[in-house]
């Protein structure tokens, strides 16, 4: 574990190979890169066997059945969001806790739901650990988390068969959402700028591969 929670050289290192690939993929976002290359990857890889593979743009399984994205997908979906510092993001999705990390990196306040609760409870050890202050809460993600909304940002992390209603209600006017969508092996990344009450402008961004967003789907269709 030492070596899990160590930042030496050599993974500072690959942290710069990693932000300098994310670069010549087309991400711009200088903001999303510096949370990126400030915040240890192979901290969230639960394993030490993992601490090299950390800096390869792969996604790898963490446990119940689900994956940490590769970093390319996290540096698209965050560049997409437009965070600013105190925005209030509600992630779906917790997993290892990858992607709250940055967002809170880049000064947002974030709440982030998992239907897993071993993930939960692991990632709420690790934050403790790490001193993230995110507020993290064990839940179905398809009812987002109403208790704070609205929020100025939402993320999906895993891929969804439509946009929930639930989480639309919660977006507040001129909010954006990041959702991959999609029932099959592939979904379709969607943005969705919230114009007014119940006018939504939505946006296809291309084609991702995400594991599947659990529980009970009640309401949607968007």
């Amino acid at each position: 574990m030492a070596t899990l929670f160590s930042d030496t050289f050599r993974t500072q290192g690959l942290r710069k190979k990693m932000i300098t690939e994310l670069r010549s993929k087309g991400i711009v976002d200088e903001k999303v890169l510096q949370a990126m290359e400030e915040v240890p990857r192979h901290f969230f890889s639960w394993d030490e066997i993992f601490v090299e593979k950390a800096y390869q743009n792969i996604a790898f399984q963490i446990g119940a059945g689900q994956t940490i994205s590769q970093p390319y997908t996290v540096a698209f979906q965050t560049e997409l969001l437009e965070v600013s510092r105190n925005s209030k993001v509600l992630e779906i999705g917790t997993g290892s806790g990858y992607q709250a990390a940055i967002l809170t990196k880049m000064g947002a306040k974030v709440y982030s739901i998992e239907r897993q609760k071993y993930l939960h409870e692991k990632t709420k050890k690790l934050f403790q650990m790490l001193k993230i202050p995110c507020t993290l809460v064990y839940g179905d993600g398809y009812k987002g988390f109403p208790q704070a909304a609205p929020y100025d940002r939402i993320v999906v992390t895993c891929g969804a068969p439509y946009v929930p209603d639930t989480l639309l209600e919660q977006l507040a006017i001129g909010g954006r959402m990041v959702i991959p969508v999609g029932e099959g092996e592939t979904q379709t990344m969607v943005l969705l700028v919230r114009k007014d009450e119940k006018t939504f402008q939505r946006s296809e961004m291309g084609v991702f591969r995400f594991v599947p967003m659990l529980e009970d789907k009640n309401g949607g269709g968007f």
